[in-house]
Parts: structure tokens; sequence; C-alpha cells
């Protein structure tokens, strides 16, 4: 079962890994829609999140606190559905069917991040981790 979910975090991982460097190299291009959705500081917001994916995704498939690391992706999976995501304020039929089923996609994978964070903070959670999880429910 270990290698099952190091199998699991390793997938779930890939799209973040990927979102993590389309933030650090094509900065200017994210800036610009961060900018259109009122973001402050769109530059600097692009590259934070970059790195801040990029870390919690690399902690999760090494399993250095991989409990610590699933919860960390929720909020930004949040953020990104409910305000850069906003179907509902979309006019356009087809851009807003794109909007949403990307905030879909990033409710699903808050979905997915609550529950690797419930195995890893459970007593009985899973190996192959280079760091114990950091927290524990019972």
């Amino acid at each position: 079962m270990d290698v099952i979910a190091l199998i699991a975090r390793i997938l779930f991982t890939a799209v973040f890994l990927g979102a993590a460097m389309g933030h650090l190299t094509a900065t200017e291009a994210m800036a610009g829609y961060a900018a259109s959705k009122k973001l402050p500081q769109p530059k600097l917001a692009v590259q934070v999140s970059g790195v801040y994916i990029g870390l919690a995704s690399i902690m999760l498939i090494l399993g250095i606190w991989p409990d610590l690391a699933a919860i960390a992706l929720v909020p930004f999976l949040l953020i990104t559905a409910f305000v850069f995501h906003d179907f509902w304020r979309v006019e356009d039929a087809q851009a807003r069917q794109l909007e949403q089923i990307q905030f879909t996609k990033d409710l699903s994978l808050t979905g997915g991040a609550l529950a690797l964070f419930v195995l890893y903070a459970a007593e009985s959670h899973p190996g192959l981790n280079l760091v114990d999880p950091l927290f524990s429910i019972s």
C-alpha cells in the first residue's frame, strides 16, 4: 500500500508541478491575467504562488510532512477557484464553460488535497515518507 500511496502523491502533484513551472517561466503572461482579476502586485503574486505550490508538491512527493504539504495546497486551490475561475461573472458562453471546468477542477483537487491530509494525519498513515506527518488526528 505504501507504494500505491507514493504513486498517488506523484500523480496528484503533477498538475501543481506543471503550474509551478508555468508560474516561474511564463510570469509576465500569468501576471497579466492576475492583473485583470485585480490581484495586487500580480507579478510578485505569480512568482510567490509558483514557489509555494512547487514547494508543497515536492514536500508531498518526498513525504516531508505530507499532511502539511497536502493542506497547504487548499488555500491556493480555493483562491484560484473563486477568484480566477469565477465563471458566474463571465458573459461569453464558451468562456464561461471553460472557466466552470477550471472551477470544478480546482474544487475536485481541493477535495483530493483534503483527503490526502486526512490520510497522512491519521494514526495509521502510509509509509515511504522522509519525515513523519506533522499532525495527528484520530
